[in-house]
């Protein structure tokens, strides 16, 4: 019979309400006069005119609040000032009632306590109704999944209530490290710590672990995250504060696990001198814009109030995408996309005279270490004519900086692709002898999560489908950074730059890829298959380093390496070779590229970069085949 109460219609159900309050509202005005004079003989014409008054103004009022159209079910405490304001206006009606028609033996303090008891039966009716309906909600969803939240303050109380409306989870208990909080109740849910985890873990079927900590350091997340990896649960995270803006959290809050929350790597502010120097109240070209690194460049560019901003790129949906989200963050900055060419240099030259550009930041790259390795020519003609076309363009257009983003792949490079950009940062170094009027530099950086070709997505990918994940080598490691550190980083290098700079940005500890592969699968609530454990559910299959790839990346080719004015960015000194002696190799190299002379392009290729070391056993000559495994 319950049950079929609770499946009426709503405009029953509201009929249902103001017919219990028509008859409980004077109810409880009549227990309050009787409790008031000590007597039951309380029915007379007065106080049933006057208990007639009150339900009525009360019924209203709640009417008018929307008290009766809230679904019971989901009403949070915000009601209880809606019955607090309702009962005053109450109270306040039978006070006049009484001024006017006069007392008739009703004492006025009785409207007092009739408030006291009206609030409580008003409050209890609704409040109790809710907890009935989420009990027999609850018990016809008996397989939710049973989640455990770490963190027991306001972001995971927030959760747990909007979990507690839900039909897909219920909330076991709460960890916290807070010691005030052990053995405490958050949104009527026990709050536990730490050191007790694994022994709940063993009473409970947990399927499913929440961090709700967003204001935690990023050091101190990936410290949590790595103590719950060996428990194989699914964890996921609520976003950062940041990220956060209302305040609100509900379900749909909920993200996976990024490799951010693993390296726990703790953001340091831009510096304002070094960030706007650049860039506030100047013309800035991004060459590469619509690229991983040139977009979030964008992003960062259009922080800092530049007068203009030019982006080039010859992707035209990379284009289309940055400059549509520029408009709508920034719609006050002008802005123009460039679709074409680094290597077009008549192109350059015509934008930085049209745009009266200041400052340059070029971005533009094949990035791909196999893609590079299996289209040498292409990826010399890109990397290398781009940035010989880009430095000139600039040194004649006397622009004030021009910053070349670099990568860790230049030191002592074993493939194509990091030979091409050791080449560009030769350009950029010998242009700053060339043109006097440019301040050219270098930023040099490994990998930054989120960017194309970046492993995380791809073992993401390979967990879902059941493994298994692919590993070019057991013992391969990267340094990572986060793309908006990186952005920040190199805009204000290049603020700090003299001519002629190579900055080596901090990426702190080098990450092992196959304890990231590793937590990955932890996280994701499987455990990995071994031949010791042969029941496990992903396996990890080690398929050989790819044409070109370097077990260890390093940032540096030599010892000389200084302090900057930033702490997070180093400067160094390494071989340059004059712009006349470049200049003959360059035209040996682009003249072998567009004859698709390999021998010839790779031996011009090693005469510019003496460090340049092909794996054992490679044929210069011989076209490698593209490889599609990870790392």
């Amino acid at each position: 019979m319950l049950e079929r109460l609770v499946k009426l219609k709503r405009p029953v159900k509201i009929a249902l309400m103001l017919l219990m309050d028509a008859i409980c509202l004077p109810m409880c005005f009549f227990l309050a006069t009787a409790l008031r004079l000590g007597t039951w003989r309380v029915f007379t014409s007065s106080t049933v005119l006057l208990a007639a008054v009150i339900t009525g103004v009360a019924i209203v009022f709640f009417v008018r609040s929307g008290l009766y159209g809230a679904v019971i079910r989901f009403i949070e405490m915000q009601v209880v000032q809606t019955i607090c304001l309702g009962l005053g206006i109450v109270v306040l009606a039978g006070y006049l009632v009484m001024l006017l028609f006069g007392q008739n033996g009703t004492p006025r303090t009785s409207l007092a306590i009739f408030w006291l008891i009206a609030f409580v039966y008003v409050s209890l009716s609704r409040f109790g109704a809710r907890s009935f309906i989420q009990r027999l909600t609850g018990s016809q969803h008996r397989n939710r999944q049973k989640v455990l939240i770490y963190g027991a303050g306001g972001a995971g109380a927030q959760l747990a209530q909007a979990m507690r409306q839900s039909r897909e989870y219920e909330v076991v208990f709460f960890i916290d490290d807070d010691p005030a909080l052990r053995h405490k109740t958050v949104a009527g849910i026990r709050v536990y710590g730490p050191h007790e985890l694994h022994g709940l873990l063993d009473r409970y079927t947990v399927s499913m672990i929440v961090l709700a900590m967003p204001s935690l350091s990023p050091s101190r997340r990936s410290e949590v995250i790595e103590s719950l990896a060996k428990f194989n649960i699914t964890t996921r995270a609520l976003p950062g504060i940041v990220d956060l803006v209302d305040g609100k959290i509900t379900i749909s809050s909920i993200r996976e696990l990024e490799l951010s929350d693993l390296l726990g790597r703790d953001p340091v502010p831009p510096r304002p001198d070094l960030f706007s120097r650049c860039i506030k109240g100047k013309s800035v070209l991004v060459t590469g814009a619509g690229g991983s690194i040139g977009s979030e460049l964008c992003r960062q560019i259009a922080s800092q109030q530049p007068a203009h901003l030019v982006l080039l790129d010859h992707s035209e949906f990379n284009l289309y995408a940055i400059e549509a989200e520029l408009q709508s963050r920034a719609p006050a900055l002008p802005l123009t996309p460039i679709l074409g060419s680094v290597c077009d240099e008549t192109l350059l030259e015509r934008v930085l005279a049209d745009y009266a550009t200041d400052t340059v930041y070029h971005a533009a790259a094949y990035k791909h270490v196999p893609l590079v390795e299996s289209n040498m020519h292409q990826g010399v003609l890109n990397n290398v004519m781009g940035s010989l076309a880009v430095a000139r363009a600039a040194g004649r257009a006397k622009v004030a900086t021009c910053v070349l983003i670099s990568t860790d792949k230049a030191v002592r490079p074993t493939n194509v692709m990091g030979c091409t950009k050791r080449i560009a940062e030769l350009v950029f170094q010998a242009a700053a002898t060339k043109f006097s009027d440019t301040c050219f530099s270098m930023v040099r950086f490994g990998n930054v999560l989120g960017s194309s070709g970046s492993v995380v997505p791809l073992f993401k990918k390979q967990i879902v489908e059941g493994g298994p994940i692919t590993l070019t080598h057991a013992d391969i490691n990267r340094y990572f950074m986060l793309i908006p550190e990186a952005a920040q980083l190199v805009i204000q290098a290049g603020a700090m730059a003299q001519g002629g700079d190579v900055f080596v940005l901090d990426m702190g500890s080098p990450v092992r890829i196959i304890d990231l592969a590793r937590k990955m699968i932890h996280l994701s609530g499987f455990s990995e298959k071994t031949p010791e454990f042969p029941n496990g559910d992903i396996a990890i299959s080690i398929v050989g380093l790819r044409p070109g790839e370097k077990l260890y990346e390093e940032l540096l080719i030599g010892d000389d390496v200084m302090a900057s004015e930033h702490r997070k960015i180093m400067r160094a000194h390494e071989r340059m070779v004059p712009w006349e002696a470049l200049m003959p190799e360059f035209d040996t190299l682009f003249r072998a590229c567009r004859r698709f002379d390999r021998e010839g392009t790779m031996l011009a290729i090693m005469s510019l970069v003496p460090e340049y070391a092909p794996q054992p056993g490679e044929d210069i000559g011989a076209v490698p085949s593209p490889a599609t495994s990870s790392c």
